[in-house]
């Protein structure tokens, strides 16, 4: 996005966010050219320091940030962020619910004093009995279905990443974009809520649908009755493993030739795919002793020969050697904040063939305080007073 500045040049967010589904709403409006400020306590965002399985969430979700770190609980910390908010297009929260408030920071302080501000709430649920309620993505999953239709039956099982942050966060970008575009008629800001279960609900509807549809319950995945016969992981040699599918009638017919299975290919009780479905403990047994007989390489450049569907079964650290992903700018190098580098996942999209790319690296805390205050009007010496006190922090 460097010769534009990105679509979204000129628009200032500010963010008060931690963990990954606000961080994930803020990245997407940083990556496509937004200034997004995101303010840290003293000390900074929490979320820097988590260990185990929360040790990638600040660098893959802070990106293209800047830091400014100050002490909301203090007068001149809270006039900071108040004259930033005065100066937003968005403003970005993910705290439990009346947090804010108290501190006065909510919807009605600041949309009183900024009309136009978009105010972003990224939450664990929308109004309702449940809204009080401590809410996290494991949580979500459990309460809103997926576990369930991940984990084979009887084992509900979260999916293997942060789905619903995510997707929540993208959920409260996409509202923000809207509100915005509403902005340029209406000149008013929104109040704009996203949230955890009801992300879930929605990303579970097409099993919702499902039920409705047939009149039976959907059977969770490892359990499911495939809407085709050929669609499953199959082992190769030296314990490799790749997925194939073939979801078609023509796919079928090529899958066969290709493969020497010549008595299939001119069986009309498989011409069909409902057909092929219903003779699943047939076509599989046959398919994992041929596969078993290839390499994982020589399997997969045969499927990519005549076009099926089939993907190797890779890891994430495996994805950092991909030679599409390396092809095609997938991959932003950036340098951590304690120091290091790391490669990580850019947007998943491009505009014309621009793809958003890296502008700044995961902030240090408050590596942009001095700007960021020296952009209100503070001089020299105030920022030094305050940095003194311990109200600001700077690196």
């Amino acid at each position: 996005m460097s010769k534009t500045g990105g679509p979204l040049h000129g628009l200032r967010v500010l963010e008060f966010t931690h963990m990954v589904m606000g961080p994930a709403a803020g990245l997407v409006l940083a990556d496509l050219g937004a200034e997004v400020i995101k303010v840290e306590p003293i000390g900074g965002d929490k979320t820097r320091k988590l260990k185990g399985s929360g040790a990638g969430y600040f660098p893959m979700y802070n990106r293209n940030k800047k830091s400014l770190a100050i002490d909301l609980k203090s007068e001149e910390g809270k006039a900071i962020a108040l004259a930033l908010a005065d100066q937003a297009d968005v403003f970005i929260e993910n705290f439990r619910p009346g947090a804010l408030e108290a501190l006065g920071f909510g919807y009605s302080a600041l949309s009183a004093r900024n009309p136009r501000l978009i105010y972003c709430s990224e939450k664990g649920f929308l109004d309702g009995p449940y809204a009080h309620r401590t809410a996290l993505d494991e949580v979500a999953q459990m309460m809103g279905g997926l576990a369930y239709m991940t984990g084979p039956p009887g084992r509900p099982l979260r999916a293997g990443a942060s789905v619903i942050d995510v997707t929540g966060g993208m959920f409260g970008a996409i509202g923000a974009l809207a509100a915005l575009n509403e902005r340029q008629t209406t000149g008013k800001g929104r109040h704009v809520t996203a949230s955890l279960f009801e992300t879930t609900v929605f990303l579970v509807g097409q099993h919702i649908a499902q039920y409705a549809v047939t009149g039976s319950p959907a059977a969770p995945m490892p359990a499911r009755v495939s809407a085709w016969a050929v669609y499953d992981v199959f082992d190769a040699k030296d314990d490799e493993k790749v997925f194939v599918g073939v979801v078609s009638d023509g796919q079928w017919t090529s899958f066969c030739k290709a493969f020497g299975l010549d008595d299939w290919a001119t069986d009309p009780s498989l011409a069909g795919n409902n057909d092929r479905v219903a003779h699943r403990g047939l076509i599989l047994p046959r398919l994992r002793a041929l596969f078993a007989g290839y390499s994982k390489q020589d399997l997969m450049d045969k499927l990519e020969k005549i076009g099926l569907p089939f993907a190797p079964i890779q890891r994430p650290e495996d994805l950092l050697e991909d030679p599409h992903l390396l092809a095609n700018g997938s991959l932003l190098n950036m340098q951590l904040p304690e120091g290091g580098e790391v490669s990580l996942p850019a947007l998943p999209l491009t505009l014309d063939d621009d793809r958003p790319g890296l502008m700044l690296d995961p902030p240090r805390i408050g590596a942009h305080s001095v700007e960021v205050l020296g952009a209100l009007g503070h001089t020299t010496e105030e920022i030094e007073n305050l940095v003194s006190r311990g109200l600001v922090q700077v690196s």
